[in-house]
C-alpha cells in the first residue's frame, strides 16, 4: 500500500530541483501535491510530466514572501481536496557573497525567501492541521547551517531554520502535528552548479572534488532528500518531531 494515499502536500519551490524530487516521491506514494513556485514555465512543464504519469497534482504561482499569495494558495488546495496534510518549506535562492562585500539587498533577499518564507506558509497552513488535528511540516536546512565561506545570509537562515523547526514542534506537537528539518549536503542541483560558478569552478570538477571530502564517496541527488522527507511525512514518523536530519553522506552535524 502507498504510504501517503489520502494525503495532500504541497511543496514550495517544487517546480525543480529538490523539491521536484520530494513532490515525486510524494505522488508515487499516492498523495495529491501542490507545487508552489515563482517560476510559471517550470511549473507547467513539472504539471505535464506529473500528469503523463497519472499523478494528482495542482501548481501555484506563489511567491512565499507574499502573505496574500500564501493565504490563497492554502485555500487553493482546501478548496480542491478538502484538506492539506503536508507542507514542505524548501523554497530557496542563494545570493551567497563575501562578508565585506555583501549588499543589504542580497542580505535581505535570502532572509525573506528562506525564513519568512517559511514562517508564512506554516502559519497558514497551522489552522487547517489543527482542525484536522494531524499534519506534517518539513523544513530544507542545511549543512551551511553550520557555518560557510561566501555564504553568511544563506548560513544565518538555514541555521535559523532549525530553531524555527524545534519552536514549532513544541507548539503543536499536542494537535497531532509534528515539524522537522533536513539539512542536505551537496546536492546535484541548479543552485550547487550556481555556487560552483560564483567560485569559478566547471560543475564536474566542483563534485569530483567535493566527492573526496564526502565519506560514501559521492554526491547526493534530489532523490537522496526525497526519502528523508518521505519518512517526515510518513504515519511512522509520529513520535519523531523537532529534529533535524542531515542527509550529507557522511556526520556533518
Amino acid at each position: 500500500m502507498a504510504r501517503l494515499t489520502g494525503r495532500v502536500a504541497w511543496i514550495t519551490g517544487g517546480s525543480r530541483g529538490i523539491g521536484k524530487g520530494i513532490a515525486k516521491r510524494f505522488a508515487e506514494e499516492g498523495a495529491s501535491v501542490c507545487l508552489a513556485d515563482v517560476d510559471e514555465k517550470a511549473l507547467q512543464e513539472t504539471e505535464k510530466e506529473f500528469q503523463e504519469q497519472g499523478w494528482e497534482v495542482m501548481t501555484c504561482v506563489t511567491d512565499v514572501t507574499d502573505r496574500g499569495q500564501v493565504e490563497n494558495t492554502v485555500d487553493a488546495i482546501v478548496e480542491k481536496w478538502g484538506r492539506l496534510d503536508i507542507l514542505v518549506n524548501n523554497a530557496g535562492i542563494i545570493r551567497d557573497n563575501l562578508l565585506f562585500k555583501m549588499t543589504d539587498d542580497e542580505w535581505q533577499q535570502v532572509l525573506d525567501v528562506h525564513l519568512t518564507g517559511s514562517f508564512l506558509c506554516s502559519r497558514a497552513v497551522q489552522k487547517q492541521m489543527v482542525e484536522q488535528q494531524y499534519g506534517r511540516m518539513i523544513n530544507l536546512s542545511s549543512t551551511s547551517a553550520l557555518g560557510n565561506r561566501g555564504q553568511a545570509n544563506y548560513a544565518a537562515v538555514k541555521a535559523g531554520l532549525q530553531g524555527f523547526t524545534k519552536t514549532l514542534a513544541i507548539e503543536l506537537g499536542k494537535f497531532g502535528i509534528t515539524c522537522n528539518a533536513i539539512a542536505p549536503g551537496l546536492i546535484e542541483t541548479d543552485m550547487t552548479r550556481a555556487t560552483a560558478a560564483r567560485i569559478g569552478i566547471d560543475f564536474d570538477r566542483f563534485v569530483e572534488a567535493a566527492q573526496k571530502e564526502i565519506p560514501v564517496g559521492r554526491t547526493g541527488k534530489p532523490e537522496d532528500i526525497a526519502h528523508a522527507a518521505l519518512f517526515f511525512a510518513s504515519e511512522e514518523s509520529s513520535f519523531v518531531n523537532g529534529q533535524v536530519l542531515y542527509v550529507a553522506g557522511g556526520p556533518k552535524a
